[in-house]
């Protein structure tokens, strides 16, 4: 029956259904899946850390372990996944189905790394095995996903505006979890005192919330976030129309080992993978450290949600520039561009840090905005390349493995997610941060200073010099995407 239903829909992909323009409808839709993941999984990257070495109460140093045990994990979990993906076709879809068989336990799972239960705290055998079963389920959600990309249409201006709309969902999600997520778990936690918010002199009553007793508030919040992502993921489920598939005989001979084929031969794969890596990694560096910037280094956590505020303008807002920009000045000008603003706004942050300078919240903004329009831009609309990575590993291997090409960017961003959590948890145990008092010693600030400022610069000017090096053209792109479309209509 599969073999069956796997040549009647490639029998219905007509030219001009393989490079269809899609409706609004469904390129929303598709980016709610981008949206729904930063709730679920977006949390994690973001707070887990701080709430770990804090409210959790375990040291900085088996912080980081865990997140580094995970993500060697992850590292042979995910090919594994991208290839079981490739070699099935589930009754509902190549790789629609897994958000609905692995979004439920997702969403659960991810609570649970929450659970304010006073035996539990600092167990960590517990934060160990609830976190590496989050990320195992995570997998399959998140590479099915992103196959998805290049499973909607071969045209490569209706991608270049389907990531256009899914970057800006997704990053209403990065408003969500870095602008009102802590607000939030603030306004949930115990002892709460009036506050001024940085945002037009407006006051509100923000509690502790890396005291222990703030448990129950992460979870709270946490769980509100997991189901409207899992509504999400199910908007994604049926909003959209899978039409770029493998042939019968192109699924039947995936096997793993596609996976250091396509890594020797694909040499766009190679590139976009390593600037995945580095892109991913400074990121996430400025999304760990950010709370203990904020906390420590500025003394003005309640300023976090007003100034993420203002920095979430240019990935809401200024998106739709992505694609009038990346024209006139070309795909890698475009990177080079934006880098460049993400460390203008990054010295700006180490500015604002200066003794002089600390209550001047508008150099906060002016920082935050510029970073985050940088980070946005650069990491956001490199997903645009995916599918042309697909494409051009389909003409050169005559094997369409989506979910195996996206395991493998998968596996890269989520190694620098980890290097986000791990090498910052590293660098605040070698500094002796300790996350039971109040004020930190001058080298933990060093430390945190470090993490949040000085190395996501270095991996920035690094990421540059590796997108000066990715090989393919918008017209290569073009001319490899009318070939095989014309090989699949004389087959």
């Amino acid at each position: 029956m599969e073999d069956t239903r796997m040549d009647t829909q490639n029998k219905e992909n007509s030219h001009d259904n393989e490079f269809a323009k899609l409706s609004w409808r469904e390129r929303i839709s598709y980016g709610a899946g981008d949206l729904a993941q930063n709730l679920i999984f977006g949390t994690v990257g973001s707070m887990l850390l701080f709430y770990l070495t804090t409210v959790y109460g375990i040291s900085a140093a088996v912080g980081a372990t865990i997140f580094l045990v995970v993500r060697w994990v992850n590292v042979f979990w995910d090919p594994w996944v991208g290839a079981f993906v490739d070699k099935r076709n589930p009754k509902l879809g190549k790789y629609r189905p897994y958000l609905i068989y692995f979004g439920i336990p997702l969403t659960i799972l991810a609570a649970l790394l929450f659970l304010p239960i006073p035996s539990l705290r600092g167990n960590i055998p517990y934060a160990f095995i609830s976190y590496l079963a989050t990320a195992l389920v995570y997998s399959f959600v998140n590479i099915p996903y992103g196959a998805l990309n290049a499973s909607l249409t071969r045209d490569n201006q209706e991608v270049s505006t389907l990531t256009t709309v899914r970057m800006t969902e997704a990053n209403i999600g990065n408003l969500l979890v870095y602008t009102f997520l802590p607000l939030f778990v603030q306004l949930a936690s115990p002892n709460p005192q009036s506050k001024d918010i940085g945002f037009f002199g407006i006051h509100m009553n923000l509690g502790n919330y890396a005291a222990a007793g703030a448990g129950p508030a992460y979870f709270k919040v946490m769980s509100i976030y997991m189901v409207i992502g899992f509504v999400l993921l199910m908007c994604t489920f049926f909003g959209i129309k899978e039409r770029v598939l493998p042939t019968k005989k192109e699924t039947a001979s995936v096997k793993y080992s596609d996976l250091f084929a396509e890594i020797k031969r694909n040499k766009p794969l190679q590139i976009l993978g390593l600037f995945f890596l580095i892109g991913f990694t400074f990121m996430f560096f400025g999304n760990t450290v950010w709370p203990f910037y904020m906390q420590y280094n500025i003394g003005h956590p309640e300023w976090m949600a007003s100034i993420n505020l203002i920095g979430s303008i240019p990935g809401i807002f200024l998106v739709f520039l992505w694609p009038i920009v990346r024209k006139h000045i070309g795909k890698k000008q475009f990177f080079y561009l934006f880098l460049t603003l993400f460390i203008i706004g990054q010295l700006i942050l180490w500015v604002w840090s200066f003794p002089a300078f600390k209550n001047a919240v508008l150099l906060g903004y002016v920082g935050r905005f510029l970073m985050q329009w940088g980070i946005t831009a650069a990491t956001g609309y490199m997903w645009s390349l995916v599918p042309e990575v697909v494409s051009y590993g389909e003409y050169t291997s005559h094997k369409r493995v989506a979910g195996i090409i996206n395991a493998i960017m998968g596996l890269f961003f989520k190694i620098g997610l980890a290097l986000g959590g791990i090498i910052p948890g590293y660098i605040n145990a070698f500094t002796n941060f300790n996350g039971k008092h109040a004020t930190q010693s001058a080298s933990a600030l060093t430390g945190i200073q470090w993490s949040m400022i000085w190395l996501p610069i270095i991996l920035a000017v690094v990421a540059m010099w590796i997108m000066s090096k990715y090989p393919l053209s918008d017209p290569e792109v073009e001319k490899i995407n009318k070939e095989i479309d014309a090989l699949h209509h004389q087959n």
